[in-house]
Formats: structure tokens, C-alpha cells, sequence
């Protein structure tokens, strides 16, 4: 199975809205230390989120913190929280930032966050490292670093994509897109980012939460034909559908992940 369908960012300095974040209905909610923390609020900020995850979760979504890249109090503290909540691992350039990461945090799961072209460059590296589970892309600082447009943006995720799936990883998550009010356009990028093979998106906003899992929630009639599909190839060899198409075990991964889709998170 494929990963997260839909994730949520919310502040570390919001104790507030922890409770909602955790009940939106997202399947991964992301305690963030970073971006959306002014740097005289991190410490408070910390506090706050070990104090919320001490407690356990209070919802069924997954639980990670995005920390301070190379911030040794941040790595320290979220390494005393429960093993499964995961670190997501800002400015990943090399192999070296992520051993700094485990030395700090030892048997801890992380996310490697891909934001400068040499991250992208490393990209096969990064995946291939055994405490990695997750590659993502952070658009706007690429954005920023390399400039251009879609094109960029495409071969990036495409070089994620390749990077994640040759080390057995799951299809990346796209990130964050910025424009929270404009859900035509999350539609449109999000059907952009699925059609080249990644799944799910993360969140900076509630609102986009609802247009992020449609688009990644298969159709009935994708369910359908996986069910055949899987059906079919009990059988063993080349098969044939009612449809007339041909059926054969190439197939297999893509049905399992379709029906995957329909599955709750856990």
C-alpha cells in the first residue's frame, strides 16, 4: 500500500488547534517546529508539541514533527516520544545529514524532506538510507533556489518518484500548495502530481483537505476492475476480463494499490 492519502501541517505554537488538526480527518497530521514557528517562538513551540504527544494521540491519524534542520534540541525531544511518531527531516542534502539525525535520535523513522537541488541531485542516495521511510519535496524552497516553472517542479518530483520506488519506499506525498482559498487550482496541481505517480498531498490549511482525498480516492470503477483483476490472476498465466482485456501478472501491483486506496489509515 501506497502511503498517506491526505496530511495536515499545523504550528507548534497553536496548541489550539492540535485537537482540531488531530480530528480533521487527515490521515497524517505534521507537528511543525520549522516554517510556520517565528524563531522566538521554537522553544515554546517545543514544549507545547512534546506536551500534546506525551499524552498520546488523541485521534487515528499518523504522527510526525517537523523539526529545525540540524537542531539538536529539537531531534533530542522528539526522540523521547512514543517510536512511531516520525521526524520529518528538513533540508536533506546527503546521507551525513541523515546520520546526524539518527545519532540523535537513534531508531527513530524519518521523512527526508528534498529542498535544495542538491538534495533532488541525491535523491537515490537519501532514499536508500535504512532510516528513511519517506522522501517529500519541498516545492517553494526549490522554487526559490533554482527558479523556473513546471517543468522544474515535474522533473523534481519525477526524480523523487524513481528515487523513492527503487529503494522500496512509497509513493512520495506532494507538498503544501500555498494558495489555501484557491481549490480549483489544489485540484488541478494535486491531478498533476497524481498523474505522475505520486500519492496523496500534504495540507497547510483544513480546507484543502476534503479536495486532496478525492482526488486520491479511486473511482468505482477502478475498484471494480482491480477486484477483477486480482480475481482473474488466482487463476495463474495470461487471463481475460468480461471487458475483453488482457490480464496478467504485470497488473498485479497496480490492483493491490488501487484497492489499497480503499482501505482505512491506520
Amino acid at each position: 500500500m501506497d502511503g498517506y492519502r491526505s496530511g495536515l501541517y499545523v504550528p507548534g505554537d497553536r496548541p489550539d488547534r492540535f485537537l482540531s488538526a488531530e480530528e480533521s480527518g487527515a490521515d497524517l497530521v505534521v507537528f511543525d517546529l520549522e516554517d510556520a514557528v517565528a524563531p522566538e517562538r521554537k522553544s515554546a513551540a517545543r514544549d507545547a508539541v512534546l506536551e500534546w504527544l506525551r499524552d498520546g494521540r488523541r485521534g487515528s491519524a499518523a504522527v510526525q514533527v517537523r523539526v529545525n534542520a540540524g537542531d539538536e534540541r529539537d531531534l533530542r525531544a522528539v526522540s523521547a516520544l512514543a517510536p512511531e511518531v516520525g521526524i520529518r527531516l528538513p533540508k536533506v542534502e546527503s546521507t551525513s545529514d541523515l546520520d546526524h539525525a539518527v545519532a540523535l535520535a537513534p531508531g527513530r523513522p524519518l521523512i527526508a524532506l528534498l529542498e535544495s537541488a542538491r538534495g533532488v541531485v541525491n535523491a537515490v542516495a537519501i532514499a536508500d538510507h535504512p532510516a528513511v521511510v519517506a522522501l517529500a519535496l519541498g516545492e517553494s524552497d526549490l522554487r526559490s533556489e533554482v527558479g523556473g516553472g513546471e517543468a522544474m517542479i515535474t522533473h523534481a518530483r519525477l526524480s523523487m518518484l524513481f528515487a523513492a520506488r527503487a529503494a522500496g519506499l512509497p509513493a512520495p506525498m506532494a507538498s503544501v500548495y500555498p494558495a489555501i482559498r484557491d481549490l480549483e487550482g489544489l485540484a488541478a496541481d494535486t491531478r498533476r502530481a497524481a498523474d505522475l505517480g505520486l500519492f496523496g498531498r500534504m495540507a497547510a490549511h483544513p480546507l484543502q483537505l476534503a479536495v486532496i482525498a478525492s482526488i486520491f480516492a479511486p473511482t468505482a470503477a477502478e475498484v471494480a476492475w482491480a477486484r477483477d483483476v486480482l480475481s482473474a490472476l488466482q487463476g495463474g498465466g495470461v487471463m481475460t476480463l468480461a471487458s475483453g482485456e488482457m490480464v496478467d501478472p504485470a497488473m498485479r501491483g497496480r490492483a493491490e494499490r488501487i484497492l489499497g486506496m480503499t482501505e482505512p489509515r491506520s
